[in-house]
């Protein structure tokens, strides 16, 4: 492979140095658990807690309200789950999208199975959930309503503050699924009308295994994992205290580099979705043009598969992703694209290339070629686009 291009940075992100070099004295010298009762941890705990505070302030919470969890995944299982078990006595209803991620819709799924009812809102052929459709949803059982900040599939910015203004105009909580927004976009949790907000470090050039899970204060909740005294009693576990500390240096990054970053991945955003639409035929751009993340482009390429490109682009030297996931051995559209009304045989073609700020023109530019080609060379094996050339003709 002569090339390396890294366009799956909504799947992970590299640890930058700068984190590296932040979290590497507490492997070696401060290994101390910060639970432990004398100087040598306690000056650990210091260091954990001033990670919590950074963090809060970049949300605009207070240090009280912010809780460490292994990841993205923990933290909505711990609001989904936490509140259903809290309010359990008040109502079961429960109000989310179609295009969750999946740990908000197999938690989802699992309470279903346990006697709670849930109402999954449609969302139109950008992904965006309808304020409306939301407002008629709520019932007076209603306990909480979920909504992702920005999907990770196809990149939809949602009208967040709005929702979350509705959600508490009935009284109901609201949480956000914002791994893939967090450090991409501001977020103010008072603001944006947001009870609970769940994110992930290594979506951010942080670590893999830190998330943070935003709990306004008072908020009356569940314990997720029982055992320690740890998290104010609310999350038990030893406290990873390097990856708590490197997530706060990644946050303090993205922080100072946001404005500018968006800007940059913006422009080469866009840069590729015009090349890519002009230059490849029956090609269909997945999300709003414009309210979706700077780094975010997803295209569904009709007569392909999305599996079989992918492959192509891998050969390539490009690491991407498709909308497509491998499933008992059978091939099974996004449930993304499918929520946003597209056929499965167009939604099965999806590709979505995420971008950094490492990311260069000339790395799009060959990406682009590649795309052609390989497009090309396999709709030259598909009977159906035969078929449709000869009509067309």
């Amino acid at each position: 492979m002569e090339r390396f291009i890294y366009l799956d940075n909504a799947a992970t992100t590299k640890v930058l140095p700068e984190v590296f070099e932040a979290m590497k004295p507490y492997f070696e010298e401060q290994y101390g658990n910060p639970s432990s009762s004398y100087t040598f941890s306690g000056r650990i705990a210091g260091k954990v807690e001033e990670a919590r505070d950074s963090i809060a302030k970049f949300l605009g919470a207070k240090r009280e309200e912010i809780y460490f969890t292994s990841g993205g995944s923990e933290s909505d299982n711990w609001a989904l789950k936490g509140i259903a078990d809290a309010f359990r006595e008040k109502g079961k209803h429960i109000i989310t999208t179609k295009i969750e991620h999946h740990a908000i819709l197999h938690t989802a799924e699992y309470l279903e199975k346990h006697g709670y009812e849930v109402t999954y809102l449609d969302v139109d052929e950008n992904g965006f959930v309808n304020p409306e459709d939301l407002e008629k949803a709520i019932r007076p059982d209603t306990i909480l309503v979920s909504i992702m900040f920005a999907n990770n599939e196809i990149g939809t910015v949602e009208p967040i503050k709005e929702l979350g203004r509705i959600a508490h105009q009935h009284g109901v909580l609201f949480h956000t699924d914002a791994v893939q927004a967090f450090g991409h976009l501001p977020i103010d949790v008072n603001e944006m009308n947001i009870d609970m907000l769940s994110a992930s470090s290594h979506k951010i050039n942080g670590p893999k295994g830190v998330g943070i899970f935003y709990l306004r204060r008072n908020t009356n909740i569940e314990s997720f994992i029982h055992g320690g005294a740890q998290e104010r009693g609310r999350r038990a576990g030893t406290t990873n205290a390097a990856g708590i500390i490197g997530t706060a240096k990644a946050v303090e990054i993205a922080a100072k580099k946001m404005e500018q970053r968006i800007i940059y991945e913006r422009e080469l955003r866009d840069y590729l979705i015009e090349r890519v639409l002009k230059e490849i035929p029956y090609t269909r751009l997945n999300g709003d043009r414009e309210l979706r993340l700077s780094n975010n482009a997803n295209f569904c390429f009709r007569f392909i598969e999305g599996e079989s490109l992918m492959i192509l682009l891998d050969l390539s030297g490009i690491e991407a992703s498709s909308g497509s996931a491998c499933t008992s051995g059978a091939l099974d559209p996004s449930h993304v694209l499918l929520a946003l009304g597209l056929p499965k045989d167009i939604a099965r073609g999806s590709i979505r290339l995420t971008l950094s700020e490492e990311t260069t023109k000339d790395d799009i530019d060959y990406t682009v070629e590649v795309l052609k080609k390989s497009v090309e060379r396999l709709r030259s094996m598909s009977p159906f686009y035969a078929d449709f050339i000869k009509n067309q003709n």
